[in-house]
């Protein structure tokens, strides 16, 4: 999807990925193809520096991955989805999306208390 962005255009993607895409060849390449990488940064020896941490988008990026992880990290911890049973593609996506459709009621009673 990035290699459809056209780097001449007049606004500027981001795209946020975890830890493990924090590495000076993808970060350089993101930069390259005018992307700004709103990477997560390493403990030590991060690709991503005070160019790109210093911009407020950057934190609210962060924060935003937050909370796209916290439903898959549920499916993996309470869901069962750590390693499925099933063995055909359509076994497992139908576990998926139970799993995912149960997560949902789970989460409701924190979204209505605020």
């Amino acid at each position: 999807m990035i290699n459809r962005h056209s780097p001449g255009s007049t606004r500027r993607l981001t795209l946020g990925a975890d830890k493990g895409y924090d590495s000076a060849d993808f970060v350089a390449e993101l930069r390259r193809m005018v992307v700004s990488p709103h990477v997560a940064q390493k403990a030590r020896h991060s690709a991503i520096d005070g160019r790109t941490t210093q911009h407020p988008g950057y934190a609210l990026s962060q924060r935003r991955r937050k909370k796209i992880e916290e439903p898959f990290g549920w499916a993996k911890t309470v869901g069962g989805m750590v390693q499925t049973v099933h063995r055909s593609l359509e076994r497992v996506r139908a576990q998926f999306t139970m799993t995912m459709a149960a997560c949902n009621p789970a989460r409701l009673p924190k979204f209505l208390a605020a």
